[in-house]
């Protein structure tokens, strides 16, 4: 095991690394520099705050997803392509997160989304249509797409050797905020005179915490500079350079992971746009809808702290991505024939269902030997996921409309968790994509 002083001053070395080509300075040897603990610390607590803030724009408007309608005039069909907006912002800005990180370094590109992220909820509640309330949606969703990428690249580069622990720590964070905002939406817009407007822009505040943190970790530099080909390294010869990108399009596991991600992100995302429509539609009042669905993203507070420690014990993840496949379909099953009569139990098995979103954030930590290779296998399998993912959410609002029922829509949430078994059955085998091409 490795020493946790030793690997925190590891940590601040790399967070500030000296410059070998500027000569000290008398004001630069004077100048204090921040505890190594501090800064593992103050890591650990940015890493907390910004998984927090990576869904309450998405969950908080599933809970209010028929006012939102109503407010706005909105048909089906644009409900389904409001709950597509996410992964398509994911898929765009998400591939921008490599280069920005390498221009600016991880820590600036978080604050900045963390800073979007608060724009976005403080703008939604002032838009008058469909439009402006698109676009402030994508400002929030373009900074939880630019941090979706660089989360799992800051846990491989400065926590290597816990991969498991921290992406645990960040997945549970992120199921709690997800489940924070499902569960506490609908009562604080009652508690706020019902106006769903003020309901989703409250959420603004925990965006104002991560910027708090995140603005003295960019000020620190906190930098990829091993992890990207070409950055300056603290001391020694420069490395030789990685293998080009292209590389990454001849993995048959990046294509695997990328593919699982994307079918995982699927169901994710059908389930946080439209689970609580599908019980309200069964008779279920809207303040329980909400409570189901922030029980099915608090599933993920404990197993997402499990699943990614027992994921890296295992050389192969194949038998956990059947597990969770297993669960989905029963939920599925459940809530094409007794929606409200067991509401509780499909609520849980699809939460524990989702939990395939911190295994394919684990298994991208684990499918490259380098930090280089974890930025590209992130950027690409989270863009081509994201990509993936569009199509579903709004297939589902369109046979929901046309039907007037949602058979149709269950039945393809259940089919697609076939394939999703089988590529995530191939992308959890023990090789790296530095081993393919």
């Amino acid at each position: 095991m490795s020493d946790p002083q030793q690997t925190s001053a590891t940590t601040a070395a790399t967070l500030d690394p000296p410059s070998p080509a500027a000569p000290a300075s008398p004001v630069a040897a004077k100048a204090p520099r921040p505890s190594a603990g501090w800064l593992t610390r103050l890591l650990m607590a940015g890493l907390v705050l910004a998984a927090l803030n990576l869904r309450p724009a998405i969950t908080s408007l599933g809970a209010l997803l028929e006012e939102v309608r109503d407010g706005l005039h909105m048909s089906g069909g644009t409900a389904g392509l409001l709950t597509s907006v996410p992964p398509l912002c994911f898929a765009v800005f998400g591939s921008l997160a490599p280069r920005l990180s390498r221009r600016f370094g991880p820590g600036t590109v978080v604050l900045a989304g963390m800073g979007a992220i608060t724009a976005g909820l403080l703008l939604r509640p002032f838009a008058g249509g469909t439009a402006a309330f698109l676009a402030a949606s994508a400002l929030a969703l373009m900074g939880i797409a630019l941090s979706n990428v660089l989360m799992p690249v800051i846990v491989k580069r400065y926590f290597p050797d816990r991969v498991g622990t921290m992406t645990g720590l960040y997945s549970m964070s992120l199921a709690l905020g997800t489940s924070l905002a499902a569960a506490a939406t609908v009562p604080l817009t009652q508690a706020l005179g019902g106006d769903w407007r003020l309901g989703l822009g409250v959420w603004a505040g925990l965006g104002v915490l991560a910027v708090a943190v995140w603005l003295p970790l960019a000020r620190t530099r906190v930098r990829a500079a091993e992890d990207t080909p070409g950055a300056p390294q603290a001391s020694g010869p420069a490395p030789a350079p990685e293998a080009p990108a292209l590389r990454i399009t001849r993995s048959r596991t990046a294509w695997a992971l990328a593919c699982f991600f994307g079918l995982q992100a699927t169901g994710a995302y059908i389930t946080m746009g439209w689970m609580p429509q599908i019980f309200r539609d069964a008779g279920v009042s809207a303040g329980t809808a909400g409570v189901l669905l922030a029980v099915t993203m608090v599933m993920g507070v404990p197993l997402a702290f499990v699943i990614p420690r027992l994921a890296t014990r295992m050389r192969n993840q194949g038998p956990i991505v059947v597990a969770l496949a297993l669960c989905g379909l029963t939920g599925y099953a459940g809530l094409h024939l007794a929606p409200a009569g067991g509401a509780w139990v499909w609520a849980v098995l699809l939460g524990v269902s989702n939990c395939a979103f911190p295994l394919a954030l684990t298994m991208i930590g684990m499918r490259s030997r380098t930090g280089a290779g974890v930025v590209r296998l992130s950027a690409f399998a989270q863009s081509v996921g994201y990509l993936i993912s569009i199509p579903g959410p709004i297939l589902v609002g369109t046979l929901y409309e046309h039907s007037g029922g949602w058979d149709l829509p269950l039945t393809l949430m259940a089919a697609l968790m076939v394939p999703q078994m089988v590529v995530g059955v191939l992308a959890g085998r023990d090789r790296t994509i530095e081993d393919e091409g």
